[in-house]
């Protein structure tokens, strides 16, 4: 046992001596350099942080100061106790964007398969349209589908904002490229077995999807969480208005509201996305790891 333990020690110490490789001049550099830009990015959030625990007084005081003189924790209760339903806000951008986060996931993850594996007249002009579909922006198509909710008497409900995002281009586009870069094999596989093109979806395909629908359900689910286009448009009594209506609203008239409980909301409202990417990161991770995939 003793002997055992010896050479035991001594592999993690060979080992401990070849992770210590000495830093080279280039990796020195890129750290810094990849240093500086994260200070650099989290320098907005830290002063939105810190905005929303100090006094009113002291949101615009110059010099200014990045940590307050005095902490406002009472800032975060302070959009719940407002005449603004803050949390009826809350719970109507989680619902949206569930719902759209969801069926994105569904519809760009079967017409992504259509599009790499099956064979149909049309498929390369149809998926041509489908990219160019993504040089147009939402506000030159807002006045049709405006009409058209008009016409199905869906303004100021939540179908109105689920149902123009239920299908994405991008996350067909981004579907399709993984599905095809998939290995034949795997599908030759599928067919001696007398698997079809649904069997093959479901049980082959889909499973090793994990990591593109992780990305694609971050991507959507901080667009949709944060959308404050459509809602404005469709969305009109407080009953149905989303987060970011609300923080608009916290604002006040001519930006005369409290700027620190705006931060506290604006705060709070990051924080969904912020869990929803960390947990999503982790999956994509492991994932990756236990696809099987190799090039």
């Amino acid at each position: 046992m003793a002997i055992q333990i010896d050479i035991g020690k001594t592999k993690r110490q060979k080992i401990s001596s070849h992770s210590k490789k000495p830093l080279k001049r280039g990796d020195i550099l890129s750290y810094i350099i990849l240093t500086i830009a994260a200070i650099l990015v989290l320098m907005p959030l830290l002063w939105m942080f810190s905005t929303s625990l100090r006094p009113t007084s002291e949101s615009f005081s110059l010099p200014p100061q990045w940590l307050p003189t005095q902490f406002r924790v009472e800032n975060y209760l302070a959009p719940f106790e407002s005449n603004v339903p803050f949390q009826s806000f809350f719970f109507n951008s989680l619902k949206i964007t569930l719902a759209v986060t969801i069926g994105q996931l569904i519809t760009c993850s079967t017409a992504g398969y259509a599009f790499a594996r099956l064979r149909f007249p049309g498929r390369n002009f149809l998926f041509i349209l489908l990219l160019a579909s993504l040089m147009v922006p939402s506000q030159v198509t807002i006045i049709p589908i405006f009409l058209t909710m008009r016409s199905l008497g869906l303004i100021d409900n939540h179908l109105a904002v689920i149902l123009p995002g239920l299908v994405s281009a991008f996350g067909v586009f981004l579907m399709r490229q993984f599905f095809k870069q998939m290995p034949e094999e795997l599908f030759d596989a599928a067919k001696v077995d007398g698997a079809g093109y649904i069997r093959t979806f479901l049980q082959i395909a889909l499973p090793l999807a994990g990591p593109a629908l992780a990305t694609l359900g971050i991507i959507t689910f901080n667009a949709i969480w944060n959308s404050y286009f459509l809602p404005l448009i469709f969305l009109n009594s407080w009953d149905n208005m989303t987060l970011p209506q609300g923080i608009a609203l916290l604002t006040g008239y001519m930006g005369s509201g409290n700027p620190s409980v705006v931060m506290a909301a604006v705060t709070m409202a990051i924080l969904p996305v912020l869990l929803v990417f960390i947990i999503a990161q982790r999956w994509i991770i492991e994932a990756l790891t236990r696809s099987g995939l190799k090039g």
